[in-house]
């Protein structure tokens, strides 16, 4: 076997360790996705957690391909020693939104106490899940509630929703019509925010109700009991992005 010698060695460790030569693999990577499966809209590329191996971003979702783009992997990939979901931590990560990001001034705001810790929650009026949510929702205190209308299950939804941010208590017709039962009385013919809410939600991959946003930037789809609020509302703000 031919060996190599020092200076040849000390070569080939600066290629694999220059960051401009780690791009250019990466736009190699890129390009021979994109031969293999053309019109796909790449949205990144970069090394994944697992040598060998590089995480594509596609409409959201993560694949794995090795460098030459022989294989490509749908699905997890766990940490054998930890046992950790990387692929579900970098979810996360990358589903991760700053609180100050979302357009708060479209939402239906509810203080509860000292309204120290918030939460956000993109909610539809017909949706069996978000009554769900608010039921542990309502067990909070000392919060700040932000709750976006994103009537996307139906048109009844959208006018439910109008009915609610029309009213001349929009926390409490909301709190009746989730908690209680009780509709709106208003007929929702005013000017609303709801398409806002609809075009950001759909810009920012908001596909399920009800999805929770905590000041963390840390997004959860589905409703989760008390507990798992308290322990997200603990966790710091997001200083990245």
């Amino acid at each position: 076997m031919q060996r190599f010698s020092l200076p040849m060695a000390l070569v080939l460790a600066a290629f694999w360790t220059n960051p401009v030569l780690a791009d250019s693999r990466t736009d190699a990577v890129r390009r021979l996705f994109l031969e293999r499966f053309p019109g796909t809209k790449v949205e990144s590329v970069g090394k994944a957690p697992v040598a060998g191996l590089y995480e594509l971003i596609i409409d959201g979702k993560i694949y794995y391909v090795d460098e030459a783009v022989k294989h490509v992997f749908d699905g997890v990939s766990i940490e054998a020693q930890t046992k950790k979901n990387l692929t579900e931590e970098r979810v996360a990560e990358l589903s991760a939104i700053k609180f100050d990001e979302l357009p708060l001034g479209l939402a239906v705001k509810q203080v509860r106490g000292s309204g120290k810790r918030v939460v956000a929650v993109f909610t539809d009026p017909n949706c069996p899940y978000c009554r769900q949510a608010e039921k542990e929702l309502a067990k909070l205190t000392d919060v700040t509630l932000y709750h976006f209308l994103y009537p996307i299950l139906s048109s009844e939804s959208v006018q439910k929703a109008k009915a609610v941010w029309c009213a001349a208590d929009q926390a409490k017709a909301w709190n009746d019509m989730m908690l209680s039962g009780i509709a709106p009385k208003t007929a929702g013919s005013c000017d609303t925010p709801i398409d806002k809410v609809v075009d950001f939600g759909r810009r920012k991959r908001i596909s399920g109700t009800p999805t929770l946003f905590f000041q963390s930037g840390k997004r959860i789809v589905g409703a989760v009991s008390v507990a798992e609020l308290q322990k997200n509302m603990d966790v710091p703000a997001l200083s990245r992005r």
